[in-house]
Protein backbone atom coordinates (compact mmCIF):
# COMPACT_ATOMS: atom_id res chain seq x y z
CA UNK A 1 0.00 0.00 0.00
CA UNK A 2 1.48 3.37 -1.06
CA UNK A 3 1.10 6.33 1.51
CA UNK A 4 0.73 9.94 1.38
CA UNK A 5 3.10 12.10 3.18
CA UNK A 6 3.01 16.31 3.53
CA UNK A 7 6.52 17.53 3.74
CA UNK A 8 6.04 20.69 5.41
CA UNK A 9 9.30 23.48 5.60
CA UNK A 10 8.35 26.32 8.30
CA UNK A 11 10.20 28.93 7.21
CA UNK A 12 11.11 33.06 8.88
CA UNK A 13 8.61 34.50 6.34
CA UNK A 14 6.98 31.42 4.93
CA UNK A 15 4.98 27.70 5.16
CA UNK A 16 5.47 25.35 2.01
CA UNK A 17 3.78 22.45 1.68
CA UNK A 18 4.45 19.53 -0.65
CA UNK A 19 1.84 16.47 -0.29
CA UNK A 20 3.36 13.53 -1.93
CA UNK A 21 2.13 9.90 -2.93
CA UNK A 22 4.90 7.24 -1.77
CA UNK A 23 5.03 3.66 -3.19
CA UNK A 24 7.84 2.60 -4.11
CA UNK A 25 8.29 5.91 -6.08
CA UNK A 26 7.76 9.66 -5.15
CA UNK A 27 5.09 11.04 -6.75
CA UNK A 28 4.10 15.42 -6.29
CA UNK A 29 -0.13 15.87 -6.26
CA UNK A 30 -0.41 19.28 -4.50
CA UNK A 31 2.06 22.34 -3.56
CA UNK A 32 1.18 24.82 -1.19
CA UNK A 33 2.51 28.15 0.36
CA UNK A 34 1.46 30.96 2.22
CA UNK A 35 3.10 34.00 4.02
CA UNK A 36 3.60 33.58 7.43
CA UNK A 37 3.58 36.35 9.92
CA UNK A 38 6.90 37.58 11.09
CA UNK A 39 8.46 36.75 14.75
CA UNK A 40 6.98 32.68 14.85
CA UNK A 41 9.99 31.55 13.78
CA UNK A 42 13.48 33.54 14.38
CA UNK A 43 16.85 32.28 13.84
CA UNK A 44 15.25 28.29 13.14
CA UNK A 45 13.46 28.35 16.85
CA UNK A 46 9.90 28.77 17.24
CA UNK A 47 9.11 32.14 19.39
CA UNK A 48 5.63 31.59 19.93
CA UNK A 49 4.06 28.25 20.00
CA UNK A 50 0.16 28.81 20.04
CA UNK A 51 0.56 31.36 17.46
CA UNK A 52 2.37 28.95 15.05
CA UNK A 53 -0.52 26.66 16.02
CA UNK A 54 -3.08 28.95 14.51
CA UNK A 55 -0.54 29.62 11.40
CA UNK A 56 -0.64 25.98 11.25
CA UNK A 57 -4.30 25.13 11.51
CA UNK A 58 -5.54 27.47 9.26
CA UNK A 59 -2.66 26.76 6.95
CA UNK A 60 -4.16 22.88 5.98
CA UNK A 61 -7.62 24.17 6.74
CA UNK A 62 -7.11 26.55 3.66
CA UNK A 63 -5.32 24.71 1.57
CA UNK A 64 -7.47 21.50 2.11
CA UNK A 65 -4.10 19.91 3.30
CA UNK A 66 -4.19 16.07 4.81
CA UNK A 67 -3.43 16.29 8.53
CA UNK A 68 -2.05 12.87 8.89
CA UNK A 69 1.63 11.90 8.01
CA UNK A 70 3.10 15.65 8.18
CA UNK A 71 6.90 15.28 7.93
CA UNK A 72 8.97 19.13 8.74
CA UNK A 73 12.07 20.28 8.85
CA UNK A 74 14.31 21.63 10.57
CA UNK A 75 18.04 24.27 9.91
CA UNK A 76 19.18 25.32 13.04
CA UNK A 77 22.80 25.63 14.43
CA UNK A 78 21.71 24.00 17.79
CA UNK A 79 21.75 20.43 15.40
CA UNK A 80 24.90 18.30 15.51
CA UNK A 81 25.63 16.21 12.46
CA UNK A 82 28.52 13.61 12.33
CA UNK A 83 29.99 10.96 10.41
CA UNK A 84 31.66 8.14 12.50
CA UNK A 85 33.29 5.06 12.51
CA UNK A 86 32.09 1.80 14.84
CA UNK A 87 34.11 -1.25 14.72
CA UNK A 88 33.51 -4.64 16.08
CA UNK A 89 29.54 -3.82 16.93
CA UNK A 90 26.99 -6.31 15.41
CA UNK A 91 23.97 -6.65 18.20
CA UNK A 92 21.85 -3.43 17.42
CA UNK A 93 21.35 -2.81 20.81
CA UNK A 94 25.28 -2.34 21.96
CA UNK A 95 25.52 -0.44 18.29
CA UNK A 96 22.93 1.77 19.60
CA UNK A 97 24.94 2.42 23.18
CA UNK A 98 28.03 2.67 21.50
CA UNK A 99 27.00 5.46 19.13
CA UNK A 100 25.68 7.18 21.94
CA UNK A 101 28.60 7.04 23.78
CA UNK A 102 30.53 8.61 20.98
CA UNK A 103 28.00 11.07 20.15
CA UNK A 104 29.03 12.67 23.76
CA UNK A 105 32.29 12.43 22.37
CA UNK A 106 31.81 14.47 18.92
CA UNK A 107 29.06 16.78 19.56
CA UNK A 108 28.83 19.81 21.89
CA UNK A 109 25.28 19.13 22.95
CA UNK A 110 24.75 17.62 26.79
CA UNK A 111 23.81 14.06 25.88
CA UNK A 112 20.81 14.52 28.72
CA UNK A 113 19.67 17.98 26.89
CA UNK A 114 19.45 16.18 23.90
CA UNK A 115 17.72 13.85 21.14
CA UNK A 116 19.64 11.36 19.02
CA UNK A 117 19.18 9.99 15.83
CA UNK A 118 21.74 7.33 13.72
CA UNK A 119 21.61 6.06 10.13
CA UNK A 120 23.55 2.91 9.38
CA UNK A 121 25.43 4.18 6.00
CA UNK A 122 27.75 1.54 5.35
CA UNK A 123 29.27 -2.09 6.58
CA UNK A 124 32.26 -3.75 5.80
CA UNK A 125 35.45 -5.19 7.75
CA UNK A 126 38.48 -3.72 9.14
CA UNK A 127 41.95 -5.15 8.50
CA UNK A 128 42.02 -7.59 11.36
CA UNK A 129 38.51 -8.93 9.80
CA UNK A 130 36.20 -7.12 12.33
CA UNK A 131 33.15 -5.75 11.45
CA UNK A 132 32.93 -1.70 10.98
CA UNK A 133 29.89 0.29 10.07
CA UNK A 134 29.66 3.93 8.94
CA UNK A 135 27.16 5.70 11.09
CA UNK A 136 25.77 9.26 10.57
CA UNK A 137 25.10 10.84 13.57
CA UNK A 138 22.02 13.83 14.24
CA UNK A 139 21.79 15.17 17.85
CA UNK A 140 19.37 18.21 18.52
CA UNK A 141 18.18 20.25 21.48
CA UNK A 142 15.35 18.60 22.96
CA UNK A 143 13.34 21.80 23.59
CA UNK A 144 13.95 23.18 19.69
CA UNK A 145 12.48 19.68 18.83
CA UNK A 146 9.76 19.77 21.76
CA UNK A 147 8.62 23.29 20.66
CA UNK A 148 7.93 22.44 16.91
CA UNK A 149 6.32 18.85 17.88
CA UNK A 150 4.25 21.04 19.88
CA UNK A 151 3.10 23.59 18.07
CA UNK A 152 1.96 20.86 15.48
CA UNK A 153 -0.17 18.72 17.92
CA UNK A 154 -2.41 21.80 18.81
CA UNK A 155 -2.87 21.96 15.09
CA UNK A 156 -3.62 19.00 15.23
CA UNK A 157 -1.49 17.63 13.01
CA UNK A 158 -0.02 14.03 13.22
CA UNK A 159 4.04 14.18 12.64
CA UNK A 160 5.42 11.45 10.74
CA UNK A 161 8.65 12.47 11.46
CA UNK A 162 11.36 15.19 11.61
CA UNK A 163 14.03 15.48 9.23
CA UNK A 164 17.02 17.72 8.71
CA UNK A 165 16.22 20.36 5.83
CA UNK A 166 19.29 19.65 4.63
CA UNK A 167 18.54 16.13 4.17
CA UNK A 168 15.48 16.81 2.33
CA UNK A 169 17.21 19.04 0.03
CA UNK A 170 19.27 16.99 -1.23
CA UNK A 171 17.03 14.10 -1.49
CA UNK A 172 15.08 15.91 -3.79
CA UNK A 173 17.81 17.50 -5.65
CA UNK A 174 19.48 14.42 -6.25
CA UNK A 175 18.04 12.54 -9.67
CA UNK A 176 16.79 8.78 -9.45
CA UNK A 177 19.40 7.30 -11.29
CA UNK A 178 22.00 8.61 -8.91
CA UNK A 179 20.79 7.25 -5.51
CA UNK A 180 23.20 4.49 -5.58
CA UNK A 181 27.00 4.58 -3.74
CA UNK A 182 29.80 3.99 -6.00
CA UNK A 183 30.05 5.22 -9.23
CA UNK A 184 33.03 5.77 -11.80
CA UNK A 185 36.19 7.98 -11.37
CA UNK A 186 34.74 10.88 -12.36
CA UNK A 187 31.77 10.58 -9.52
CA UNK A 188 31.69 14.03 -7.87
CA UNK A 189 29.64 15.42 -4.98
CA UNK A 190 26.70 17.46 -4.89
CA UNK A 191 26.34 20.70 -3.48
CA UNK A 192 22.95 22.16 -2.93
CA UNK A 193 22.14 25.71 -1.10
CA UNK A 194 18.49 26.65 0.00
CA UNK A 195 18.40 30.31 0.47
CA UNK A 196 15.82 31.42 2.83
CA UNK A 197 14.83 34.66 3.78
CA UNK A 198 16.79 34.55 6.86
CA UNK A 199 19.44 31.87 6.25
CA UNK A 200 20.78 29.43 4.24
CA UNK A 201 20.93 25.56 4.18
CA UNK A 202 23.97 23.89 2.84
CA UNK A 203 23.89 20.25 2.20
CA UNK A 204 26.84 18.13 -0.09
CA UNK A 205 26.25 14.90 -1.27
CA UNK A 206 27.97 11.90 -2.32
CA UNK A 207 24.95 10.87 -4.19
CA UNK A 208 24.35 8.49 -1.85
CA UNK A 209 24.37 10.38 1.67
CA UNK A 210 24.82 13.51 3.20
CA UNK A 211 28.72 14.00 3.63
CA UNK A 212 28.41 17.65 4.91
CA UNK A 213 25.92 20.44 6.03
CA UNK A 214 26.36 23.92 7.53
CA UNK A 215 23.67 26.63 8.70
CA UNK A 216 24.64 30.19 7.00
CA UNK A 217 23.10 33.27 8.92
CA UNK A 218 22.31 34.63 4.93
CA UNK A 219 19.15 34.95 3.19
CA UNK A 220 17.22 37.13 0.97
CA UNK A 221 16.36 39.90 3.26
CA UNK A 222 20.20 40.32 3.37
CA UNK A 223 19.79 41.95 -0.28
CA UNK A 224 16.30 43.75 0.52
CA UNK A 225 18.36 45.72 3.52
CA UNK A 226 20.74 46.36 0.91
CA UNK A 227 18.42 48.13 -1.46
CA UNK A 228 16.70 49.58 1.41
CA UNK A 229 19.90 51.39 2.65
CA UNK A 230 21.14 52.69 -0.72
CA UNK A 231 18.33 53.86 -2.18
CA UNK A 232 16.69 55.39 1.68
CA UNK A 233 12.97 53.41 0.96
CA UNK A 234 11.25 51.50 2.92
CA UNK A 235 11.64 47.62 3.44
CA UNK A 236 8.54 46.37 1.32
CA UNK A 237 9.22 48.58 -1.38
CA UNK A 238 12.96 48.05 -1.16
CA UNK A 239 11.50 43.70 -1.15
CA UNK A 240 9.35 44.64 -4.46
CA UNK A 241 12.59 46.48 -5.84
CA UNK A 242 15.29 44.08 -5.68
CA UNK A 243 12.61 40.87 -7.08
CA UNK A 244 11.87 43.48 -10.26
CA UNK A 245 15.49 44.74 -10.90
CA UNK A 246 17.49 41.28 -10.25
CA UNK A 247 21.27 41.27 -10.61
CA UNK A 248 21.50 41.55 -14.31
CA UNK A 249 19.17 42.76 -16.82
CA UNK A 250 17.95 46.44 -18.15
CA UNK A 251 14.98 46.68 -16.39
CA UNK A 252 14.19 49.67 -14.26
CA UNK A 253 11.74 49.31 -11.79
CA UNK A 254 8.64 51.12 -11.18
CA UNK A 255 8.96 53.76 -8.94
CA UNK A 256 12.61 54.57 -9.27
CA UNK A 257 15.04 56.38 -11.88
CA UNK A 258 17.55 54.84 -13.92
CA UNK A 259 20.43 56.23 -11.92
CA UNK A 260 18.18 54.61 -8.55
CA UNK A 261 18.72 52.04 -10.56
CA UNK A 262 22.23 51.69 -11.17
CA UNK A 263 23.02 52.33 -7.06
CA UNK A 264 20.53 49.23 -5.92
CA UNK A 265 21.87 46.94 -8.58
CA UNK A 266 25.54 47.79 -7.29
CA UNK A 267 24.26 47.41 -3.46
CA UNK A 268 23.08 43.61 -4.63
CA UNK A 269 25.98 42.34 -5.90
CA UNK A 270 27.92 44.46 -2.70
CA UNK A 271 25.61 42.44 -0.47
CA UNK A 272 26.21 39.31 -2.33
CA UNK A 273 29.71 39.61 -1.97
CA UNK A 274 29.87 38.53 1.82
CA UNK A 275 27.00 34.80 1.28
CA UNK A 276 29.70 34.10 -1.77
CA UNK A 277 32.69 34.38 0.81
CA UNK A 278 30.89 32.31 3.07
CA UNK A 279 30.33 29.63 0.58
CA UNK A 280 33.59 29.37 -0.48
CA UNK A 281 34.57 29.10 2.95
CA UNK A 282 32.46 26.08 3.18
CA UNK A 283 33.76 24.86 0.40
CA UNK A 284 36.95 24.47 1.32
CA UNK A 285 36.36 22.78 4.62
CA UNK A 286 34.02 20.32 3.18
CA UNK A 287 37.42 19.51 0.39
CA UNK A 288 39.90 19.40 3.36
CA UNK A 289 37.73 16.47 4.89
CA UNK A 290 39.26 13.01 3.78
CA UNK A 291 37.48 11.13 0.92
CA UNK A 292 35.72 14.72 -0.03
CA UNK A 293 35.21 14.17 -3.88
CA UNK A 294 35.59 17.16 -6.64
CA UNK A 295 33.12 19.52 -7.02
CA UNK A 296 31.10 19.93 -10.14
CA UNK A 297 28.63 22.70 -9.63
CA UNK A 298 26.60 24.21 -7.07
CA UNK A 299 22.91 23.62 -7.09
CA UNK A 300 20.36 26.61 -6.05
CA UNK A 301 16.96 26.24 -4.30
CA UNK A 302 14.35 27.92 -2.03
CA UNK A 303 13.16 31.48 -2.83
CA UNK A 304 15.36 33.81 -3.49
CA UNK A 305 16.97 31.64 -5.91
CA UNK A 306 14.62 32.33 -8.40
CA UNK A 307 16.38 36.18 -8.37
CA UNK A 308 17.32 36.96 -12.00
CA UNK A 309 20.95 36.78 -12.35
CA UNK A 310 21.86 35.25 -8.50
CA UNK A 311 23.40 31.88 -10.26
CA UNK A 312 25.37 33.53 -12.81
CA UNK A 313 26.86 36.22 -9.72
CA UNK A 314 27.22 33.44 -7.26
CA UNK A 315 29.01 31.80 -9.86
CA UNK A 316 31.46 34.50 -10.38
CA UNK A 317 32.07 34.86 -6.82
CA UNK A 318 32.64 31.18 -6.23
CA UNK A 319 34.40 30.00 -9.14
CA UNK A 320 32.53 26.71 -9.67
CA UNK A 321 29.38 26.48 -12.31
CA UNK A 322 26.00 27.40 -10.10
CA UNK A 323 22.26 26.67 -11.45
CA UNK A 324 18.93 26.68 -9.97
CA UNK A 325 17.47 23.06 -8.96
CA UNK A 326 14.84 21.25 -10.65
CA UNK A 327 12.96 20.39 -7.29
CA UNK A 328 11.32 17.82 -9.24
CA UNK A 329 14.55 16.06 -10.50
CA UNK A 330 13.85 12.65 -8.19
CA UNK A 331 10.09 12.71 -8.20
CA UNK A 332 7.10 12.11 -10.48
CA UNK A 333 4.38 14.60 -11.00
CA UNK A 334 0.53 13.78 -10.85
CA UNK A 335 -1.95 14.26 -13.60
CA UNK A 336 -3.21 16.86 -12.27
CA UNK A 337 -0.93 18.80 -9.73
CA UNK A 338 -3.28 20.78 -7.41
CA UNK A 339 -1.91 24.12 -6.09
CA UNK A 340 1.03 25.83 -6.41
CA UNK A 341 3.34 25.88 -9.62
CA UNK A 342 6.27 23.89 -8.81
CA UNK A 343 9.36 26.66 -7.81
CA UNK A 344 12.43 25.77 -6.19
CA UNK A 345 11.16 27.16 -3.08
CA UNK A 346 9.39 23.74 -2.77
CA UNK A 347 12.67 21.89 -2.81
CA UNK A 348 12.90 21.34 0.46
CA UNK A 349 9.35 20.49 0.95
CA UNK A 350 8.91 17.99 -1.84
CA UNK A 351 12.69 16.21 -0.20
CA UNK A 352 10.29 15.83 3.13
CA UNK A 353 7.64 14.62 1.60
CA UNK A 354 9.85 11.78 -0.57
CA UNK A 355 10.93 10.25 3.15
CA UNK A 356 9.04 7.70 4.45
Amino acid sequence: MGKRVVGLKLGASRLNAACVNVNGSAEVVQLAGSPLPAGLIAGGEVRDVEALAEALKEFFKRHKLPKRNVRIGLANNRIGVRTIEVSGIEDPKQLANAVRFRAQEALPIPIDEAMLDFQILSEGFDADGAPTKRVLLVVAYRDLIAAYAEACRLAGLRLAGIDLEAFALLRALTPAFASEPGGGPDRSALVAVSIGSERSVLGVSDGFSCEYTRILDWGGNSLTGAVARALEIETDVAERVKVELGLQGEKVPEGIGPEQAVRAREALKAGLQGFGRELVSSLQFYQGQPDSLGIRELVLAGGTAQLTGLAAELQQLVGVPVRVGDPLAGVSVGRKLKGTPPSPAFAVPIGLGMAI
